[in-house]
């Protein structure tokens, strides 16, 4: 977690903010998409997370997706911006947020997969029309709008 949003957890506790981040989509050759098992909700969902003071939201999703996959994308296309009460979140040990994500779409990928940032379990490519079943309501959201 970013220091910004540790020093604001620490001057309003686990009450609702807004928090604006960046959600990547990675397609491989089969047309899979790529999801990371959460270790903090033990969700499947799409690699990103929050924006830190200065960063564009492509910077945020160039540095989330390293820190999350270990891959880079030479290009990011701007996909969509969501927000609204569907975006309301609580994590499992309180905290609560209204998400407004900017989706993007990493191009010509390249890199190993790997986890090293301690918030994933797995990382799996899944068909759209095969997704887990313990798909967080974020990804489900996006890929229902942007996949089906």
């Amino acid at each position: 977690m970013a220091e910004y949003i540790k020093e604001i957890r620490q001057l309003i506790g686990s009450r609702p903010f807004i928090l604006v981040g960046s959600t990547i989509i990675v397609i491989n050759d089969k047309q899979e998409i790529l999801f990371q098992h959460r270790s903090d909700t033990e969700e499947w969902g799409l690699p990103g997370g929050a924006m830190e003071l200065g960063e564009s939201l492509e910077e945020t999703a160039k540095r989330e997706l390293l820190e999350e996959t270990g891959l880079k994308a030479r290009k990011f296309k701007f996909i969509d911006v969501l927000s609204g009460k569907e975006l309301y979140f609580k994590y499992p040990n309180g905290d609560e947020v209204y998400n407004v994500i900017c989706v993007y779409l990493a191009k010509e990928v390249y890199g190993e997969l790997s986890m090293t940032d301690g918030e994933s379990i797995d990382l799996k490519y899944f068909s759209p029309n095969h997704l887990p079943s313990n798909l967080d309501d974020r990804a489900k959201l996006i890929i229902e709008k942007h996949f089906r």
